[in-house]
């Protein structure tokens, strides 16, 4: 038994040198008579660690503390006798005398052996217990005077006695039989020893025991007790080494068996080679081998590809993970690497499509044509990553179909909606049953080649939840810097993406986290015009719905008014999915017609719309409708296009409460207080009774009260309906107004102008109200619809109210050009309540 005092490393041992006091290296011998040691009282103390030497017990030991060699030194120079201490704590160096246990062992240095390094290999004999009463000095090493503590002796050996003597033999032959060490020559030993106390310390010495068990058991000094303790822990040496030997033989029988299923495979392999039954297996590793190399691999992933190949052929072709390997080198041989479809770069061509498949959406077209001119100049161009974002029924889908046919690229779309597993984007990894890629790894073997035109629709309908996010894993596959090297969790080797082109389509930005809306090119697709609507369904949704339903092109006749009343009368909406609905309800109602007999062609008319129709859903009288005091309207933006609101205030008697209704969010309910402290401190420019607030509640209220409404922009038409109510007097019922109040009087710019344009259009409104700063708005306007409405650009509160009221302001000359002929100074609001 070997143990290294110092943590240091034994190296090749010099000469011995001799010794003067030969002692029996025979544990079964005779032990030393303790009382003819003449064993001095102060002795050179040497600190262990990991080990408590008992009597009897012959160990080298390896010195290399300065301390420690110190104190050899001192015995070797003396009579060789040493006390040895083991330390309380294994991770103190330099331990000193409260770091050691009061009771050690006295030893004799029975040979000594100096190392290269400095080091001592001394080999010690355990004579007999001691306890320190004191430590007489400390340098240069430890000293202690020390008492030996006599064993008490046993005279007659009794019954209960030699029970436990033999308790102690038969569990030492248990643990050396489990532990597979032959017994005999040991329990001849352990049969030799007759006495209870030395057979308990010639066990403890070879047990394995923590540091305290063992020191306890030194510290015992009457032998049974002693004894008593040694077979405690025997018995749970005994258990240990019982499930030691129950976990190394089920171990054992897992290699047996696996060794047997080896060689029987290796028998059914030339049993069915002599019966020439298995060449499928040879076949189908040398379809895969051929198959890697037309694969044209990357030099990582054709590595990657010839190691799992390996792995499969010394497999056996009906084992589950075989079946895994093959499914992924199906994968990688099945990818596009190379692949790539031709662009067309025939820029006029392109345009040509693109002009055939959309109207309008003219930002988006020029976007198309410039990629097609670069790529055509810099072929090695990184793919764009575009995002379309308008309301629903835009045809920002049907856009994506109509890019990559003017590209000449294979297109693949992919719904986003509702995904909530980031695994969708990257895969599973191959430990899971099922696993399988990505869905962006999906679509590229879909398409077939490298550069598809991957669409990724409603972006914005992302989730997250306890299986990740999917955004963040699209931040890798949107990013042209990164996706060169895009990592699919399934694959395990990068994929390049960057000649994919992805197209992203979302209703609103809102939603879509800032890093992943940083990587993307934003184009906005606003609503349609009802011009434009008509133009639409003349050129394509007509035609469409004809074919669809089974009748011929001049089978029906619709002129432009008519197709304008449906859009005015049956449908409000930004996109166009519900007016193809009506036309694909009116085409339906005309093939029943046919199909009863009657000959077209059928004409469609004004009057005949409620008859294949219904009644209106959407009636236009609003816009003649005289408003009373105290209502305005205003403008509102939505995802699905812009509307009008009626802002209503009344007043009553009362204490000055604001009331307001109509599921208002906290913006709108800050711009309506905001309006009133404008009408408190302007109530003497306005004509208002400055205490009217003393003397009056008021209630404001927006209809369609189940609607959450929310937002800056009504503050200018809250205004305008509080100083109504305030006046009495009405606001024109034709103009329609929008933008943002500050408590200093301006008008702040607000967003979804041409929306809300278009919005007031279709409701019949004369004149609209815009902030000035938002003059830059109106060149995304067609010039045909702002000749059915005039525009007037405002700066302050103050110009509002003369033009609610339909009081144009005075014209001025002016000695240069202005800028601006639409902003014009407002006539004083006093001046023009006195003309009403």
């Amino acid at each position: 038994m070997s143990i290294d005092i110092d943590n240091d490393t034994a190296v090749s041992p010099l000469p011995e040198e001799p010794h003067e006091h030969p002692v029996s290296e025979d544990p079964t011998a005779p032990g030393p008579d303790q009382a003819k040691l003449d064993i001095p009282a102060i002795l050179p103390v040497l600190p262990v660690r990991d080990i408590v030497v008992f009597n009897y017990m012959i160990l080298p030991l390896f010195v290399g503390r300065e301390k420690s060699v110190a104190a050899v030194d001192a015995a070797l120079n003396s009579n060789r006798y040493i006390l040895i201490l083991t330390q309380k704590d294994e991770k103190v160096d330099e331990p000193g005398p409260d770091d050691l246990y009061a009771t050690g062992t006295v030893g004799m240095i029975m040979r000594m052996l100096k190392m290269p390094d400095g080091r001592l290999k001394v080999l010690v004999q355990g004579l007999t217990r001691a306890r320190v009463r004191r430590f007489t000095k400390t340098d240069p090493h430890l000293e202690a005077l020390a008492e030996v503590l006599e064993e008490a002796e046993t005279k007659d050996v009794g019954v209960g006695e030699e029970a436990m003597m033999r308790a102690a033999r038969e569990q030492s032959e248990k643990i050396l039989s489990l532990r597979g060490i032959s017994a005999t020559d040991i329990m001849s030993v352990l049969n030799s020893v007759n006495e209870p106390g030395r057979l308990a310390d010639l066990i403890a010495s070879n047990l394995r025991m923590k540091v305290e068990e063992a020191q306890k058991i030194l510290e015992t000094l009457e032998p049974v007790e002693r004894l008593e303790l040694v077979n405690s822990q025997l018995n749970k040496e005994v258990e240990v080494a019982s499930m030691q030997h129950k976990i190394q033989s089920m171990a054992k029988e897992g290699m047996d068996k696996a060794q047997k299923d080896f060689f029987l495979r290796e028998q059914m392999k030339a049993i069915r080679k002599e019966l020439g039954e298995g060449q499928e297996e040879t076949d189908e590793l040398d379809e895969l081998r051929k198959a890697i190399e037309k694969a044209g691999l990357p030099k990582e992933v054709k590595t990657e590809a010839d190691k799992q190949l390996k792995r499969l052929s010394s497999m056996h072709p009906d084992s589950s993970e075989a079946s895994v390997i093959r499914t992924y080198l199906d994968w990688i041989t099945e990818l596009p690497w190379k692949k790539m479809s031709k662009d067309r770069l025939d820029i006029k061509q392109a345009n040509a499509i693109l002009q055939e498949d959309h109207y309008g959406l003219e930002k988006v077209k020029e976007r198309i044509v410039e990629y097609l001119s670069v790529r055509k100049l810099n072929p090695k161009m990184k793919g764009p990553i575009l995002c379309f974002v308008g309301p629903p029924g835009v045809g920002k889908t049907s856009l994506g179909r109509s890019i990559a046919r003017s590209l000449g690229r294979k297109f693949v779309r992919m719904s986003l909606g509702g995904m909530r597993d980031e695994a969708e984007i990257r895969g599973h990894r191959r430990t899971y049953i099922g696993a399988m890629p990505g869905r962006i790894i999906q679509s590229i073997k879909t398409a077939g080649t490298k550069n598809p035109v991957i669409m990724l629709d409603e972006i914005d309908k992302v989730g997250a939840d306890y299986r990740g996010d999917p955004t963040s894993a699209l931040l890798e596959v949107l990013d042209p810097e990164q996706n060169f090297s895009f990592q699919d969790h399934y694959l395990g080797v990068p994929f390049d993406l960057s000649k994919v082109m992805f197209v992203c389509t979302a209703n609103m930005l809102d939603t879509i986290p800032g890093p992943l809306l940083d990587r993307m090119e934003v184009i906005q697709i606003p609503g349609y015009t009802e011009q434009e609507k008509v133009k639409i369904a003349r050129k394509y949704l007509l035609p469409r719905q004809v074919k669809e339903n089974g009748l011929k092109k001049n089978d029906m006749e619709m002129s432009d008014q008519v197709l304008g009343k449906t859009i005015r009368e049956y449908t409000r909406e930004a996109g166009l999915r519900n007016l193809e609905r009506e036309v694909g309800t009116i085409c339906r109602k005309l093939a029943r017609r046919k199909a009863e007999g009657e000959t077209g062609p059928f004409k469609v008319t004004g009057k005949l719309l409620p008859k294949l129709l219904g009644i209106p859903r959407y009636l236009e009288e609003e816009k003649e409708r005289e408003l009373p005091p105290g209502v305005a309207v205003g403008l509102a933006w939505t995802p699905v296009g812009g509307v009008i609101l009626h802002i209503e205030v009344t007043t009553m008697p009362g204490k000055g409460a604001l009331i307001m209704t109509g599921k208002l969010g906290e913006v709108m309910k800050e711009s309506a207080q905001a309006a009133l402290s404008y009408a408190r401190a302007k109530s003497e420019k306005l004509g208002i009774d400055p205490a009217f607030l003393e003397k009056r509640d008021i209630h404001i209220h927006i209809p369609a009260g189940a609607t959450p409404k929310d937002g800056p922009s009504a503050g200018v038409t809250l205004v305008t309906a509080l100083i109504s109510a305030l006046t009495n007097t009405p606001v024109c019922n034709d103009v329609a107004m929008t933008g943002e109040i500050s408590l200093r009087g301006r008008v702040l710019p607000v967003g979804g102008i041409k929306e809300k344009i278009l919005a007031a259009v279709s409701a019949g409104m004369k004149r609209v109200l815009i902030p000035a700063r938002n003059e830059k708005d109106l060149a995304d306007i067609p010039a045909e619809l702002r000749g059915r409405i005039k525009v007037k650009l405002i700066e302050r509160i103050d110009e509002v109210w003369p033009l609610a009221c339909g009081i144009e302001p005075e014209e001025k000359p002016a000695e240069k050009p202005v800028a601006k002929p639409e902003v014009k100074k407002a006539a004083p609001a006093k001046a023009a309540a006195k003309k009403k």
